[in-house]
């Protein structure tokens, strides 16, 4: 059950701290090792990595006019909680069993609370009853994940996890026996949709499974987050629906394979660089609430919009709003504007706050993140096939 608008005011700020970097887990240890599986399609049987190789070079040059609708797409709806996250439903099991998760691009393994989990917030949550699915089956392998202020424990199992129509069969996920630091948040788990870990001791993500098993028609999600509403968000697989941005999309190559991070030229305010100067990362998380970067750096644009601190948070005047400054994020030699009436949020008092926020990114660059509040403006298609990120206008 969500909180009422009461008990978020008194969570909100011990919330928000854990919000800002949800999706860059800290530490995650899962002892797993994955065999190739082989999975049948319509026109012959090849292994897991076989088939994930031929399915890329089929698909991943096709996305330069994407757009797919029908059958090919699958659009989960989600709901929008206060600008602080965003979740869908999912289910888990045969028969299904409903969760409320974040689909997170910062990590990627899924997690949902175990029926066995005694941890006062689980009390609160959905819990997956392993005994009623006739699908399930245990590993005996333990999971560990810390992320910026929460943990959980837990162990790893198997079984079908569901999407929306698209079915991820014998998915490894972790139940959660142990959980801390996640007090007052309404959902049940994470859905990572991050890269997977280049170890091998590592699950399979479900984007990855979906993608073995063939059930997408590209490699490829996109987000859609609406803002202030409850409802209209959506995430999409398998390809993307253009009524949901305008113009075209600008496509970002990634620094590296493995994760979602991309080259930023600068951040700018009035036609005066203030952060990025020279370059530097910027991470595209929906699993992060606000804006985070370098502490000198942020203190320095909370002063430039004159925002005061105020135990976690920095505050001002609502009234000042409507004339502070848009903040101007250039990536790929395209600037994308973020005005204040976006990075400037209320709270539940009806106090006015800047959510930029200090990261603890551990990198020797300078490092950003590019949560809700700038990709609530912009329309964000995440394309394994080309490893690449697509941006465009928000309708």
């Amino acid at each position: 059950m969500l909180q009422t608008q009461s008990s978020l005011s008194r969570s909100q700020e011990r919330n928000m701290k854990w919000l800002v970097l949800l999706g860059l887990v800290a530490f995650s240890e899962c002892i797993v090792k994955i065999p190739l599986r082989r999975v049948k399609t319509m026109r012959n049987t090849v292994s897991g990595k076989n088939m994930l190789n031929n399915f890329l070079k089929e698909h991943a040059y096709r996305l330069s006019q994407i757009s797919f609708r029908g059958s090919n797409l699958t659009t989960l709806p989600l709901r929008n909680i206060r600008d602080m996250l965003h979740m869908g439903t999912i289910t888990i099991g045969t028969p299904p069993q409903v969760f409320q998760v974040v689909f997170d691009t910062g990590s990627s393994f899924l997690w949902v609370p175990s029926v066995s989990c005694k941890s006062s917030t689980c009390s609160t949550r959905a819990r997956f009853r392993h005994l009623l699915s006739f699908t399930f089956r245990s590993t005996n392998m333990n999971c560990r994940i810390i992320y910026e202020s929460g943990r959980i424990k837990g162990t790893v199992v198997r079984d079908t996890v569901r999407i929306g129509d698209l079915v991820s069969t014998d998915q490894m996920f972790g139940l959660s026996l142990e959980e801390y630091g996640f007090e007052g948040l309404p959902f049940d788990g994470i859905l990572g949709l991050n890269y997977p870990n280049i170890s091998s001791a590592r699950a399979i993500p479900i984007f990855d499974n979906l993608m073995n098993q063939g059930a997408l028609a590209e490699p490829v999600f996109a987000f859609y987050l609406n803002k202030s509403k409850q409802e209209g968000s959506v995430v999409m697989f398998g390809g993307v629906d253009q009524r949901y941005y305008e113009g075209e999309l600008n496509w970002i190559p990634l620094i590296k394979l493995g994760g979602w991070t991309v080259h930023m030229d600068r951040i700018s305010m009035r036609r005066e660089v203030i952060a990025c100067s020279d370059g530097c990362k910027a991470i595209v998380d929906t699993g992060t609430a606000a804006i985070g970067g370098p502490s000198t750096l942020v203190n320095n644009i909370q002063k430039l919009i004159g925002a005061k601190p105020q135990g976690s948070q920095h505050y001002v005047s609502c009234s000042a709003v409507n004339t502070l400054p848009s903040i101007i994020f250039t990536i790929n030699s395209i600037n994308y504007t973020v005005p204040a009436q976006a990075y400037i949020l209320k709270d539940s008092r009806g106090r006015c706050y800047s959510t930029f926020q200090k990261n603890t990114v551990s990198s020797s660059t300078e490092t950003w993140v590019l949560g809700d509040v700038f990709l609530r403006l912009y329309f964000s298609v995440f394309d394994r096939g080309n490893d690449r990120i697509g941006l465009a206008q928000a309708v």
